[in-house]
């Protein structure tokens, strides 16, 4: 064996997508021992299949009237951290919606400027665990060991439902997008999500005939907030199913997939709202685009985490921390575990936060270094200010809404912020119990239930002050935690252009809820 098989690492880290990358950029800046295995030739290696027509939905929005990098970073959701202003992905492309050949060209670039060790060509076959820590076996028989295991493999297989038939279907991850091999042929998509929608519109033009069908209701994420619901930039098809173009989408469940013999499908389908309840339906083409899940397969007995969702998700506790298997960790995509379908730990402009959240919480346990902090006076303006200056430009706040949140604690009579903690992480002592203030960016508790485009519909004033608890809109939210239970909470009023500074709205009533808190005992 060469010294390299021999060596324990203080952590292995599988996959050099966007998140294996952004953990190993922090690790190296810092002189930590690790190494990456990457099963592919290069980073990001998923999307150099996904999405299957090329546009990501990650929007880039370069031009934002600002020189600040750290707002910029809210309208940017590809690029990873980085000191380095020329690791931008603006810098890759212009586009709104960029190809993700240009997300890989970027994850290449960074992977090279930030120095980061990786072991390409190097598929991991078994992870195991023994008295001494973890061992990753690759496909040419080499071991690799390490004292922590961090898993960023992402959610790299279909997820196939348990439909009578659904052998018969063709998969997201292989069905030709060539819109020419549809001509003039009826196609049912199993799945409502954006792979579903993505691949309706890419047929619109061919397919005589296109149903999209699902047992759940559409939903829209400029509605919800959720940006892995059905984007705008996906959902053309359904003007051709409201304005009778023979298309159409079919609320309820696929019940069975039959091969006829002239080559073509029945499938037997049950509706959710008609008196109907089973109808057969004929095509020439079924597609499967149902999601994907986590590959835990490679996992012996001795390390499998267990899994949630279906099977679809690692569990895990606050610290991205596997519930039943100490020492090892989940970043990236696999996070979105803590948040499913509420924040953005399943995309890069969430996750990348929440990677760096991980990258600190491992520097406490392991090596002795306290989450950083900075100091203020303990009066209720500095406090004020300092909470007001991160919600006006925080990406992280912005991005992990209701996730991340900064921490002021007050010890000796100083106050210390603390940027970017998880929230469920602080609940459970994690930056060691007692008394915090805790600021988070969230949405209105039924923000998912409002039409934001129907004007008949009463809503708080913007800048109104005494009803900024019933915002619906992103507003800063200010929490007194002490010892994980949360004891008074203080909402700052919504603003269009999304800058709570307002002395009279904004300022001055955070100040008075910081000196009553202060008065109660944060420290």
């Amino acid at each position: 064996m060469t010294r390299e098989r021999l060596t324990t690492h203080d952590y292995l880290i599988i996959g050099a997508g966007p998140a294996g990358l952004q953990l190993a950029a922090l690790l190296e800046s810092d002189g930590h021992d690790y190494v990456v295995l990457e099963a592919g030739d290069g980073p990001g290696t998923f999307f150099s299949t996904y999405p299957r027509h090329r546009t990501l939905i990650s929007i880039n929005k370069v031009y934002t009237g600002s020189t600040d990098d750290e707002f910029n970073l809210r309208m940017d959701w590809n690029s990873l951290l980085s000191d380095d202003p020329d690791l931008r992905f603006g810098r890759y492309s212009q586009r709104y919606f960029p190809a993700a050949d240009d997300l890989r060209r970027y994850l290449t670039d960074f992977a090279a400027a930030t120095g980061v060790r990786v072991s390409y060509r190097t598929r991991v076959v078994r992870l195991g665990r023994d008295a001494e820590g973890f061992t990753a076996v690759d496909a040419d028989g080499r071991t690799w060991r390490g004292r922590r295991l961090v898993v960023a493999t992402g959610v790299s297989q279909l997820h196939v439902p348990p439909i009578p038939g659904i052998e018969h279907a063709e998969r997201y991850d292989t069905v030709s997008v060539d819109p020419a091999d549809f001509v003039n042929q009826r196609v049912m998509i199993i799945g409502k999500g954006n792979s579903a929608f993505e691949t309706a519109d890419n047929l619109v033009e061919t397919a005589a005939v296109v149903h999209v069908a699902g047992p759940h209701s559409v939903r829209f994420a400029w509605q919800t907030h959720y940006v892995g619901h059905l984007r705008a930039v996906n959902n053309n098809f359904l003007d051709t199913y409201q304005l009778k173009s023979q298309n159409a989408v079919l609320d309820g469940t696929v019940e069975q997939i039959e091969r006829r013999p002239d080559g073509g499908y029945r499938v037997r389908f049950r509706y959710a709202r008609t008196v109907e309840a089973i109808r057969e339906i004929e095509y020439d083409r079924v597609i499967a685009c149902t999601g994907f899940r986590f590959d835990a397969s490679v996992f012996d007995e001795s390390c499998r985490p267990r899994l949630v969702i279906n099977d679809r998700f690692p569990e895990q506790n606050p610290a991205y921390e596997s519930t039943t298997v100490p020492d090892l960790y989940f970043a990236g995509t696999l996070t979105q575990q803590r948040d499913f379908k509420k924040s953005t730990s399943g995309f890069i402009h969430g996750f990348r936060y929440g990677v760096r959240a991980l990258y600190r919480i491992l520097n406490a346990r392991y090596h002795g270094v306290a989450w950083p902090a900075t100091a203020l006076e303990a009066t209720p303006e500095a406090i004020a200010d300092a909470i007001v200056n991160r919600v006006n430009r925080s990406s992280a706040l912005w991005q992990q809404f209701g996730v991340l949140g900064d921490a002021v604690t007050v010890r000796g009579g100083t106050a210390y912020h603390h940027e970017e903690v998880p929230v469920a992480y602080l609940a459970e002592r994690g930056l060691g119990g007692g008394s915090a203030l805790v600021t988070t960016l969230e949405y209105g508790a039924n923000h998912d239930t409002v039409d934001p485009f129907d004007i008949s519909v009463p809503r708080p004033r913007e800048n109104d002050a005494h009803a900024a608890h019933d915002a619906s809109y992103l507003h800063p939210v200010v929490r007194h935690y002490r010892d994980g239970t949360v004891v008074a909470v203080h909402h700052l009023a919504e603003n269009l252009e999304n800058e709570w500074n307002l002395p009279a709205v904004h300022q001055q009533p955070l100040a008075g809820f910081v000196k009553e808190r202060l008065g109660d005992g944060i420290g």
